[in-house]
């Protein structure tokens, strides 16, 4: 994976994550189809998120993770990414597989709110950037 493939990531992912949340409380917050948009771009970021925590594992040998979950958690005990991050991130997995397959109903308040944790993501493509151009040296 190279260090370009993240400003993509941040570009076609976290952005729209960003403006979902811009508008998080605007009027439109009350707009059903406008809220199932804001759960769709935090699932999807967050699969993002395992989808590139995945391609380290694979190039490093890290070994195969057993969950979405341990994908990040390794990166965390790995030093790619911070621990804690890589906990937060790892519980996020969590709450994506709450949404994706319903096994609670989720409060729209507790959905705007996770989408407002966009810091979460930007560390993860900084730090995940740091790492790979360190790799490259």
């Amino acid at each position: 994976m190279r260090a370009e493939s993240s400003d993509r990531f941040e570009t076609s992912l976290i952005e729209p994550m960003r403006l979902g949340a811009t508008y998080a409380s605007g009027p439109s917050s009350r707009d059903d189809l406008w809220l199932d948009g804001v759960e769709y771009l935090l699932v999807t970021t967050i699969e993002s998120c395992v989808d590139v925590a995945q391609h380290p594992a694979s190039s490093e040998n890290f070994g195969a993770p057993d969950s979405n979950a341990s994908a990040l958690r390794e990166l965390g005990s790995r030093g790619v990414i911070d621990r804690t991050l890589a906990g937060d991130l790892a519980l996020a997995v969590g709450f994506r597989d709450v949404l994706v397959h319903q096994y609670a109903l989720v409060d729209d308040a507790i959905v705007l709110a996770a989408s407002e944790r966009l810091d979460d993501f930007d560390q993860f493509v900084s730090q995940l950037s740091g790492w790979l151009v360190d790799q490259r040296d």
